[in-house]
């Protein structure tokens, strides 16, 4: 579980004790130890994972911060019947505590054929790209797909808006823990700061609608584009006259990109 492993910072707290007298002061250090790999597995595997929708709060590597996070398990999960993990990113940020439950939208009838354990993590106030999101996204995959019954060659991350943003983003720079990617309505550069294209090495759907009003489709096609002249795979699909603001009306299409998952890359 390296994976996991991040520099740690010990929490000090110093407690001055005012002596009788001479006003002489004493500082007693109380060095809290912090929180390990093992403990965080530990807490990991102690979740109680029902068939259907659970919600959870697992501490971090970091000492009082959380990761709050849905997850959707299949009833039928076993040894000899391992099922697709499916990663699902939520659009928007800015903190909302409940970003991570709305997954009956599009998440769940979306996803409902594969029979997949899905989780659907929540951002807090950092964006997707940021360590601490990066972090926590690599840290629940790895878990998931070393803990559980996942068939790990069916690891799929999909997202909305940001959370689409962020497809492309684990896509491009942690496809050891995926195998396909699903971007919806989503806008991401593949050029480097050097000029230099990134080459996914795992396939990627893009949907998005010609009537986008946030990110353009003609941008979106430019970096689909650019994605491809690399050496990419990248079905790019254009869906007529759905805004950006009304991520439930990619049911279908979202069915049909897990649909040609299924058949072109499992």
């Amino acid at each position: 579980m390296v994976h996991l492993k991040k520099t740690l910072l010990i929490v000090v707290s110093i407690v001055f004790v005012a002596c009788s007298g001479d006003n002489s002061i004493d500082a007693t250090v109380v060095q809290i130890e912090p929180r390990t790999v093992e403990d965080v597995t530990a807490d990991f595997l102690s979740l109680d994972i029902q068939p259907g929708v659970n919600d959870f709060s697992l501490e971090s590597l970091e000492r009082g911060r959380f990761w709050n996070f849905r997850v959707i398990a299949p009833a039928e999960a076993s040894e000899n019947n391992r099922r697709p993990l499916v990663i699902a990113l939520h659009g928007a940020s800015g903190g909302s505590a409940t970003a991570h439950q709305n997954t009956s939208c599009y998440v769940e009838p979306g996803l409902a054929a594969l029979d997949a354990f899905i989780i659907s993590p929540n951002a807090g106030t950092e964006q997707w790209y940021d360590a601490i999101n990066q972090n926590q996204v690599v840290a629940l995959t790895d878990l998931a797909r070393t803990h559980w019954f996942v068939d790990t060659e069916k690891v799929l991350v999909t997202g909305y808006s940001n959370g689409g943003n962020a497809s492309w983003l684990y896509a491009d720079i942690f496809s050891q823990f995926f195998t396909a990617s699903i971007a919806m309505a989503s806008s991401y550069d593949p050029e480097r700061a050097d000029g230099s294209i990134s080459t996914f090495s795992i396939p990627i759907y893009v949907i998005h609608s010609n009537s986008d009003e946030l990110f353009p489709v003609s941008q979106t096609e430019i970096f689909v584009n650019k994605a491809i002249s690399a050496g990419s795979e990248v079905e790019f699909v254009i869906v007529d006259g759905l805004s950006h603001y009304t991520p439930c009306e990619y049911v279908t299409h979202f069915q049909e990109a897990v649909n040609w998952v299924v058949i072109n890359v499992w």
